[in-house]
């Protein structure tokens, strides 16, 4: 028989196998599990940190095997089969839902096609490094496109509460088989890092061209190619046309069916389905504000209740103000800021962590919830104008970014304290950052959305309360935080997964509205090419 179990340890017993197996033990006898005489054997799950009274406590999650033997959760067996050349599926995108998808179809011998805008990830770290260095932008290749999507240049953070959605244990299990760090099976809030990320991305791909498939880098997606059955009206879409971004070259690729996993950036997707079929796309509720750090120190004495812990201590805010969510997200341990814009006169900031977490500093998004009826009247009209009512929210979104970007200087992101901000006054200096290639003084409390502003600064005096010292002159606000979600979402059959408007495209992850972040992408990548196994059968 087996249970599962926690038990509430002090962080100097971690490693004092004794004390665990006797809490263990009482744990079982407090939950009146019979044992007799039978073997115990315990398998560690998952570890947290209880940080919420002053004395800090770990809680440790066990599987207790009793009287049997322990699965091999660490080597659960990957079927996959080298592509057998009957069915193919073309992926646009190659981040987690991307890569997720074409191992998926592996499993049935499906080949996959991945056209990927971006470059592999060592040309991407060069296109990066001069981002981040000189404030050079590739369009086409930065921290949203390229090689394993956005996460895989900032963070590699894996937590996700979508576990419904899939087999998150398989996903993480998949990252093992290509590198990571196996912790990642066990800690609470998973994290691969930025420095590890790439090589496993490059592992990765390398193992789907080995099992048949095919990857397209520097390949833009320009239109889909449909079909029109005239007694029905019904479009299917039997392929896509790309560009070669090097050399200018257009090609045309067919296939069985079509998956768009194309990132919450890609606007020109959202432009090219709207022209083929407006009804497939619908506006949605996304988030914007800015990014928030702190010295590192300032977070874990917070965080800590003054003790010192090995690891970068996290957060997690929220509250409501007039009716509309106000909360942190992509919280940053140890980690930095980094420039996100897709077009040369947005600015555009997020935030990341290596593996390590030990950076001095701490960040995160604190966003204001942007419900479909909060854009303005102005894109509204402009929407409905072009056609596809849908496209409000995001043409309003890069309006904001090209606004943050007028008020910055290059890619030199605006910023002011935390309490300048609150004080509405401007910052006569600005604390050192770890956002690169660096930040100017600016009253965004002048120029940011004027009930964003306010709805930031209710949210940051409420949480003062729950984190007193949180609101302090060593905190720095950056703008602008944009690309937590797309407001925009791809309607797809709730049963079949296709899309509502267009047979034989499936709209998938973070850029079609179905997940947010690498582990609900994966999932959501997996659950898709699922469903095209299925329709054509070969399950």
């Amino acid at each position: 028989m087996t249970c599962e179990l926690s038990i509430t340890l002090m962080p100097e017993d971690e490693k004092n196998q004794a004390e665990i197996d006797s809490k263990i033990r009482q744990a079982l006898k407090t939950k009146k599990v019979s044992v007799n005489g039978r073997k115990i054997t315990p398998v560690f799950i998952k570890k947290s940190i209880d940080a919420r009274h002053s004395q800090i406590k770990l809680v440790m999650r066990y599987k207790i095997y009793i009287g049997e033997e322990p699965e091999d959760l660490e080597n659960i067996a990957l079927n996959w089969k080298h592509a057998d050349g009957k069915h193919s599926v073309v992926i646009i995108g190659c981040g987690p839902a991307g890569l997720y998808a074409a191992f998926k179809l592996f499993e049935a011998g499906i080949k996959p096609i991945i056209i990927e805008r971006g470059n592999p990830t060592k040309v991407r770290a060069g296109d990066i490094e001069n981002l981040t260095k000189d404030g050079i932008l590739d369009e086409n290749s930065n921290f949203c496109f390229g090689s394993g999507g956005a996460g895989t240049f900032s963070d590699g953070k894996l937590y996700t509460r979508s576990n419904k959605r899939g087999d998150i244990y398989k996903i993480y299990r998949i990252f093992v088989e290509f590198g990571a760090n196996p912790n990642i099976l066990t800690d609470a809030h998973p994290h691969i890092g930025t420095d590890k990320l790439p090589g496993i991305i490059d592992r990765m791909e390398k193992k789907i061209v080995e099992l048949g498939g095919e990857i397209h880098f520097n390949s833009l997606c320009t239109d889909l190619i449909v079909e029109k059955k005239s007694q029905n009206n019904e479009l299917k879409a039997t392929g896509v046309k790309i560009k070669n971004l090097t050399d200018g070259n257009e090609k045309e690729i067919f296939a069985d069916s079509i998956i768009l996993a194309t990132g919450h950036s890609a606007a020109n997707i959202y432009q090219m389905v709207s022209k083929i079929t407006p009804n497939a796309l619908e506006a949605k509720t996304f988030a914007v504000g800015v990014r928030v750090e702190h010295p590192r120190a300032i977070i874990d004495s917070i965080q800590f209740h003054g003790k010192q812990m090995p690891a970068a201590a996290e957060y997690r805010l929220t509250t409501q103000v007039d009716g509309h969510g106000v909360y942190s997200f992509c919280m940053c341990p140890g980690g930095f800021v980094v420039p996100c814009a897709t077009a040369k006169d947005q600015i555009v900031v997020n935030g990341m962590s290596s593996s390590g977490r030990n950076s001095q500093w701490s960040n995160a998004a604190i966003v204001v919830e942007r419900r479909p009826e909060d854009i303005p009247q102005e894109f509204k009209k402009q929407a409905e104008e072009e056609g596809c009512p849908a496209l409000a929210g995001l043409y309003w979104r890069t309006w904001l970014e090209k606004l943050t970007f007028k008020n910055g200087s290059g890619q030199f992101a605006p910023a002011q304290r935390l309490t300048d901000f609150l004080e509405e006054k401007e910052s006569k200096s600005l604390p050192i950052t770890s956002y690169k290639p660096g930040v100017v003084s600016s009253r965004l409390d002048k120029w940011l959305p004027k009930d964003i502003c306010k709805k930031l600064q209710a949210g940051f005096k409420d949480f003062n309360k729950s984190m007193k010292g949180f609101v302090c002159p060593d905190a720095i606000l950056i703008a602008s935080e944009t690309r937590t979600s797309t407001p925009v979402r791809i309607l797809r059959n709730k049963d079949t997964l296709e899309c509502t408007a267009i047979k034989n495209l499936y709209p998938c992850g973070e850029g079609s509205g179905y997940s947010g972040g690498i582990g609900s992408s994966a999932m959501d990548g997996e659950r898709v090419a699922g469903a095209i196994i299925n329709s054509l059968k070969l399950q």
